[in-house]
This record gives structure tokens, C-alpha cells and sequence, in this order.
């Protein structure tokens, strides 16, 4: 007989073993019953914007996001991606997603200006007012409003009745001299005369600061909605002609370089009113007998881009080096004592600086004292094949 002993004893252990190894692998089982279940949650469980929050969206004007709680974009409208809130659907800049953040925390609604790079690069940027709260359980929307057009007028406002004030007070202030001088020599004809010159000339001075004043200003609001194809070499013909009497006035010779053929993208008579500016201000500066010559030519930036450059050069008085970046500045004059014998108004640049900016380009300048000046503007060149109404890169505010 084999013996029952030993043969319980070891089922048993067996038995023990077998529940031992189940009780161990029962963790397992749960956690990956657990980790399939997770995997295999409905989509339709994810977060949904309401239709009536989509209807309300659809009629703002104000760019406008839906993220949910982590921040990813359930909804956003086309302003929205107009203004580069959004990109590969998340909110691109960290001062909103802070905003964000801070409404999910507590619930409170936060509104904010804030200023926003253009874009991925360069140093443009955009003033926005912004507006986040919560809409609904796991969603926070992000309202903004595009203030940099009106912020920018707001400024070019306090400017122009900073500058008028300043500036007008010469010519107004001699006029009133001159007119109370005339009004003291009435018996005496030669006297009246000169006098009365006299007011011509600030009368004439006047009328043109205020034109330039209102020029630049219409220049910094305008915008280049209405562009076509511009040849250049027929807006140098039309700024030398304009320029002619002037410069014959004072035994200047104009030469203007041979047709290039060269366009750009642009608005032609901004072009024409930059070029212009740049004669005339070579005219005013150049001694009698000496000669400015205007020319365009193709070139190549240092990153590439080309370009087209209309050329200027005077054999007038020169410019210090250390006032080149300053000549561009509104109101400025090198030699204020020449400025007012010419009759200039410390604009001209500026509004060429304004209109190179307005077409993507700039305008750099080379000169010594008693060498002559070298004022080049450089617009990027038209790519004749494309569309003329096509709109040209811009360079900052």
C-alpha cells in the first residue's frame, strides 16, 4: 500500500503553490484590464464646444479660442489665425496661456493689453487687448482685440500737436513781427515792401510745413491695400521734373540715369512723393554750379533679397557720421540756420524713411562734410509674375 501521508501532505503544498502564484498575477491582471480600458474610452467622452457657444463665436468681431484643460484648441475663428494666436492648435504666445492658467485656477475672469510678436520672427508686434474666462466645465475662451492701428494713431496724434506747436511758432511769430512792422511804416514804401517779402516768404514757409506735416501724418496711418506695378524709372522722371525749377533756380544740374526697365510693388505716387523729397533736399544743400544725379539699379540685399535701388547723389555741404541715424528723425536739421534760408522743414526724410518702410524696403545713407551725400532707397523688386495687386512685405510699425 503506498502510504497516505506523504501523498496529502505533498497536494497540499501544491495546491498552496497554485493559489500563491494566482494571488501574485491577480495586481497584473487589474492594472492591465485597467490601462485597456483607458485606451478604449470613446472619443465622444472628449470635451465638446456647445453649438450655442459656436453660434455666439461665429458673430464677434474679436478674435476668438476655445482651449480645454490642457490647453489644447477646441475651437478657434479665422481672426484668430489672423492674429497668430494659434499654431498647430495651441495657443502660441505664454502671456496668454498664463491668463489661462490663472482663470482655470479660480474662475475669474481676466482682462489684459498685452503686446504680442507679429510673428515667428522679427521684432514687430502686435498691441491686443485680451479678455479670458471660463464658458464651461473643462473650457476656457480667449477674446482679443487688435489695438495696434489704433494705438498707433493715438501716438502719431500726441506727435502732431506736439511738433505743430513747436514748429509753427517761428513763422506765426514772424508774421505778427512783420505785419505789426507794416502796420508802423505806412508812409514808407520801400520799408512796406520788404517787409511784405518777408511775409511771403514765412507765408511760404508756413503753408509748406503744414502741407509736409499733414503728409507724413497721412503717410503713418496709410495703409498699402491698393498696390499696383510700379516702373521706377518712370517715378524718377516724374520727381527730376518736379525738382527742375527749382534746381535751375540755383545753377543745379540734374542727371538722370539712363531706363532700367526695374519695377516694384507699390503705391506710385508714395514713391514718387519719396524720391522727390530726396532731389529736392540734394538741390537745397548743393552749392550753385554743382550737379545731382538720380539712377536705379538692381541689387541683392545681404540676406538675399532682391532689390531696387533709386540712387541719389549731391556735391552739397555733407553730413557728420554721427548724425547719419538722426537725419531721419522728424523736425531734425543738420545746419538749422541753412534750413531756414532754404525754406526746408525737417520732414523730407522723414517721410521717405516712412514711405521706404510702407513698401518693405529702407533708405541708408553715405556722406562726409564737404564730399556730398549718398541717399539710396532700397524697395524689394516686383516679381512680374505674379499678380500686380499682390501686397509687398512690411517692415515694422
Amino acid at each position: 500500500m503506498v502510504p497516505v501521508g506523504p501523498f496529502f501532505q505533498e497536494a497540499g503544498w501544491l495546491v498552496a503553490g497554485l493559489v500563491g502564484v494566482l494571488v501574485g498575477a491577480l495586481p497584473t491582471l487589474a492594472f492591465c484590464r485597467t490601462e485597456r480600458v483607458q485606451k478604449t474610452v470613446p472619443a465622444g467622452r472628449e470635451p465638446v464646444v456647445d453649438d450655442g457657444v459656436v453660434r455666439v463665436l461665429a458673430v464677434l468681431r474679436s478674435a476668438a479660442v476655445v482651449v480645454d484643460d490642457d490647453s489644447a484648441v477646441l475651437r478657434a475663428t479665422p481672426a484668430a489665425y489672423a492674429l497668430g494666436l494659434v499654431r498647430d492648435g495651441a495657443l502660441v504666445h505664454a502671456p496668454v496661456r498664463r491668463l489661462v492658467d490663472e482663470v482655470r485656477t479660480d474662475g475669474v475672469i481676466r482682462d489684459a493689453e498685452l503686446d504680442l510678436p507679429r510673428g515667428p520672427m522679427g521684432p514687430a508686434t502686435l498691441r491686443v487687448s485680451v479678455r479670458v474666462a471660463q464658458v464651461a466645465p473643462g473650457m476656457v475662451a480667449v477674446l482679443a482685440d487688435d489695438l495696434t492701428q489704433a494705438r498707433r494713431v493715438e501716438a502719431i496724434r500726441r506727435d502732431f500737436v506736439a511738433n505743430v506747436s513747436h514748429e509753427l511758432k517761428t513763422p506765426v511769430g514772424a508774421l505778427a513781427l512783420l505785419a505789426e512792422a507794416v502796420g508802423q511804416a505806412p508812409d514808407d514804401a520801400e520799408a512796406v515792401r520788404r517787409f511784405a517779402g518777408r511775409m511771403t516768404d514765412e507765408t511760404t514757409r508756413l503753408s509748406r510745413l503744414v502741407h509736409e506735416i499733414i503728409e507724413l501724418s497721412r503717410l503713418q496711418v496709410a495703409t498699402t491695400d491698393a498696390l499696383s506695378l510700379v516702373e521706377v524709372d518712370e517715378v524718377v522722371a516724374e520727381a527730376a521734373d518736379a525738382v527742375a525749377t527749382a534746381a535751375a533756380a540755383r545753377n543745379v544740374r540734374l542727371a538722370v540715369g539712363p531706363p532700367t526697365g526695374l519695377c516694384v510693388t507699390g503705391d506710385r505716387q508714395m514713391l514718387v512723393t519719396a524720391v522727390r523729397n530726396l532731389v529736392d533736399n540734394a538741390v537745397a544743400y548743393s552749392s550753385d554750379g554743382t550737379s545731382v544725379s538720380i539712377s536705379v539699379r538692381p541689387a541683392r540685399t545681404d540676406e538675399g533679397v532682391d532689390v531696387v535701388e533709386v540712387v541719389v547723389v549731391d556735391e552739397g555741404v555733407g553730413i557728420p557720421p554721427d548724425l547719419h541715424d538722426r537725419v531721419f528723425e522728424r523736425f531734425f536739421r543738420v545746419d538749422p540756420a541753412r534750413s531756414r534760408d532754404t525754406g526746408g522743414t525737417g520732414l523730407g526724410l522723414s517721410i521717405v524713411k516712412h514711405v521706404a518702410a510702407d513698401h518693405g524696403g529702407d533708405v541708408i545713407v553715405w556722406s562726409q562734410p564737404g564730399r556730398g551725400s549718398t541717399f539710396t532707397i532700397r524697395v524689394p523688386k516686383a516679381d512680374t509674375h505674379t499678380p500686380a495687386g499682390a501686397t509687398p512685405r512690411k517692415a515694422g510699425p
